[in-house]
């Protein structure tokens, strides 16, 4: 009876000991709830950053514009998003771009850091951009922002097209007033 017992004992633990050494921490389904190492994360995903994007050479902001260098604000996901364009010719440019209160665990921030979101404003001329996944409000905010300076350029182009149409009230020389056509008086 005896070695039965043991007999039993020794093979529950070999049934055990065999059953739990499948069961240790390898690299791939160790079965823990841990976020995944950057090597897992490599090896798993294809880099969202790596995408190339092609701007037209010949694209044009739509509406007047005029040139110059023109700042918007916009709402993001926990603070002002800022964004500074050169309008030149009928292009923009994204000279800058600036975020108040993005975390860094936001997609948004890493797009911004990054140069993503000028990348895209440049490539659609406009706030018309694609959104990235996982910054959704950020996007949002760049848009806004970007709208914001684009409706400063065509307000400048609207100011200027008045003043050229002769429209903007310009003072005119009165009968009172020396003009620079009068003699001066010694």
């Amino acid at each position: 009876m005896r070695t039965s017992k043991l007999t039993a004992v020794a093979c529950g633990a070999c049934a055990l000991t065999l059953g739990l050494s499948g069961c240790g921490a390898s690299f791939e389904g160790s079965g823990s709830k841990d976020a995944a190492s950057a090597e897992q994360l490599a090896l798993r995903e294809p880099d969202p950053w790596a995408v190339e994007l092609s701007a037209d050479g010949n694209g044009r902001v739509e509406g007047d514009v005029a040139d110059g260098v023109y700042t918007g604000t916009g709402r993001g996901m926990e603070g002002l998003i800022t964004v500074t364009l050169l309008v030149d010719d009928g292009r923009i440019q994204c000279v800058g771009m600036t975020q108040e209160g993005e975390s860094q665990s936001r997609g948004g921030y890493e797009a911004i850091r990054d140069g993503k979101y000028a990348d895209l404003i440049e490539a659609a001329q406009g706030p018309d951009i694609d959104v990235i996944a996982g910054a959704t409000i950020t996007t949002a905010g760049v848009k806004q922002a970007t709208a914001d300076a684009l409706a400063q350029a065509e307000a400048a182009a609207a100011g200027e097209a008045a003043g050229a149409d002769g429209s903007a009230d310009a003072p005119t020389p009165s009968a009172d007033s020396p003009s620079s056509d009068s003699p001066k008086e010694a």
